[in-house]
């Protein structure tokens, strides 16, 4: 789930589009290879509204009619239902990139309803990630819907404090399981920018989530219903997180300054290839081939793996496995002398005469 952790606003008028990125010569093929999976598909996206949405509101059924036999068998529960809110964000996230249906109009209603959902506030949202797809592996313009991360000569050069909060914000501990928490339940709840639509957008999120968490209040009582709901986007968060950080922070990751940053080059080596076994691959609805999803956001989720499978250019991406993805969690810094991100203990090293 692409939580938007600590997103920068900015004025969008010297911000390059994530719908027309820039195009070198060198990108005709791409753009040639791509255009024909970013058809929607009304059939395939209404299946996934029913087995993604409809099972996910099965899921609080079951919790509901569980609660009063068994904790842990609701607890397990809330579990799955972690995961197929992930799978529903990813619904929202296609929505905001306009790939999901065919019509804007219908797309801007799943958006705000799934929103809902995921407590994010579409139209905002929408307009944060756009950014993020803008700047991807740009040094000069990290801040926008990333991962904070610092060069090493940045990190040295930082007073105390800063460094010390800097190891924080990049502990595991708070990355995955506070940080996801703080972003869709506070940082969610206002607007970030004085744009009357992002004002708007929070608005009509905030008295949506209103009503729909007083009516589940009512139905599971509050306290039962609090719990349930923490613990669903807790699940929920630090799986979308997870997927985010594997999918900008691996070996081998490629990042640029501004006047070296080329888009295809940032999505093709600057996004991974996350190889999931096959169910986990359906509960993150596809995200894994996230190179071509930032090639091309125009091509929805259920289409991703079509294209990847069937276009030679594909074969050479960076790819990382389940297994493989956990030692990515040793990351810290980016290392701009060997092109490479680094932890704290490979500093030290590096510091040591």
């Amino acid at each position: 789930m692409n939580s938007n952790l600590h997103p920068k606003a900015s004025s969008t008028a010297d911000s390059r589009s994530a719908v027309d990125p820039p195009v070198s010569s060198s990108t005709e093929l791409w753009k040639d290879l791509v255009r024909k999976y970013q058809k929607s598909s009304s059939s395939r996206a209404i299946w996934q509204l029913v087995n993604t949405v409809g099972a996910y509101f099965a899921v609080w059924v079951l919790m509901y009619f569980t609660l009063q036999f068994s904790y842990l068998l609701t607890a397990l529960i809330a579990l799955v239902g972690g995961g197929l809110l992930v799978r529903v964000f990813i619904i929202f996230h296609d929505c905001g990139h306009g790939s999901f249906l065919a019509s804007k109009r219908a797309n801007d209603a799943i958006g705000f309803l799934t929103g809902l959902l995921t407590f994010t506030p579409y139209v905002m949202w929408k307009r944060e990630h756009a950014v993020h797809h803008a700047t991807a592996g740009d040094l000069d313009q990290r801040g926008h819907g990333d991962v904070p991360t610092m060069t090493v000569k940045e990190y040295l050069a930082a007073p105390l404090l800063r460094r010390v909060g800097y190891r924080i914000v990049r502990n595991p501990i708070f990355l995955f399981g506070l940080s996801p928490l703080l972003v869709f339940f506070g940082l969610h709840r206002f607007a970030r920018s004085g744009d009357p639509r992002d004002r708007r957008s929070v608005l009509w999120t905030n008295l949506g989530l209103a009503a729909m968490c007083s009516g589940m209040a009512l139905v599971f009582g509050l306290l039962p219903y609090v719990i349930l709901q923490v613990f669903v986007m807790a699940v929920a968060g630090s799986i979308g997180t997870w997927l985010f950080y594997v999918q900008h922070q691996f070996e081998g990751v490629h990042w640029e300054r501004g006047d070296q940053w080329d888009f295809a080059d940032a999505a093709l080596k600057g996004s991974s290839f996350y190889r999931l076994p096959r169910l986990l691959q359906w509960f993150s609805g596809n995200i894994g081939y996230h190179h071509i999803h930032h090639l091309s956001p125009r091509i929805p989720n259920y289409n991703l793996e079509r294209c990847h499978d069937a276009e030679t250019l594909f074969n050479e991406v960076p790819s990382v496995t389940l297994w493989e993805s956990f030692g990515a969690l040793r990351f810290r810094l980016w290392d701009e002398e060997g092109r490479r991100l680094i932890s704290f203990r490979e500093l030290r090293a590096m510091r040591t005469p």
